[in-house]
């Protein structure tokens, strides 16, 4: 979760979605919501079995306090190579025909969102969402890391702990846990659930337990 947008131009082209589907693919940043286009491609997730074992072996514990938390704890979007930073490394991973500049910014391409079955033809209409939120990780643990392994945390491009989405829905999920908030695409959430596990595992940090039998209740009907 990186920025803020207001969602009134988002309101409209849903709306006119609902009558216009062939009339918005040919506007800027629209979104067509058949079939996907692209696919969003974070590094696989282990299994749902190995999830489990994963999940059965995290500390559960309270959530901590956000005192003292700030995302600027957490450095992003660090260069990558070249004159690439993290996010936009990500979205040319995750999107298809994906064209950038001489600074590497996307110019063009189309970007299906697994979190809500949407395909995005503006890099400005896609969100990269840090599956595990930067404000939970702090209260899991991450206030008691160093800044740099932070920063190894808001860039990992490692694990399914970034992927590229639409921006309304990556904001909606703000820095909820699985839960209070899952993917609306519900085809998505054991995939998601094992992300969400395998960062946590990986990362040690703590679940809580209503955030244990969320997890627990998706991983048993993969």
């Amino acid at each position: 979760m990186f920025r803020l947008r207001t969602t009134r131009t988002r309101s409209r082209v849903y709306a006119r979605h609902a009558s216009v589907v062939g009339g918005l693919a040919a506007l800027l940043g629209t979104v067509v919501l058949s079939g996907p286009s692209a696919q969003a491609s974070p590094p696989t997730p282990p299994s749902a079995s190995t999830a489990r074992s994963y999940l059965a072996s995290l500390a559960v514990r309270a959530e901590g306090s956000l005192t003292g938390y700030s995302r600027d704890l957490f450095p992003h979007w660090i260069t990558q190579s070249g004159t690439c930073n993290t996010r936009e490394v990500v979205l040319k991973r995750d999107g298809t025909n994906v064209q950038t500049d001489s600074s590497c910014a996307a110019t063009s391409g189309s970007w299906f969102s697994e979190y809500d079955g949407a395909t995005w033809h503006a890099a400005s209409d896609v969100d990269i969402d840090h599956v595990v939120p930067l404000a939970e990780a702090w209260r899991s643990g991450a206030d008691s890391w160093t800044t740099s392994r932070r920063q190894d945390f808001a860039n990992d491009l490692t694990r399914a702990q970034l992927i590229a989405v639409t921006d309304n829905v990556n904001q909606a999920k703000g820095d909820k846990d699985p839960s209070e908030w899952l993917p609306p695409r519900s085809s998505y959430h054991c995939t998601y659930a094992r992300m969400w596990v395998w960062v946590k595992h990986d990362y040690g940090l703590s679940i809580d337990s209503p955030e244990k039998t969320a997890l627990s209740n998706i991983l048993n009907g993969c």
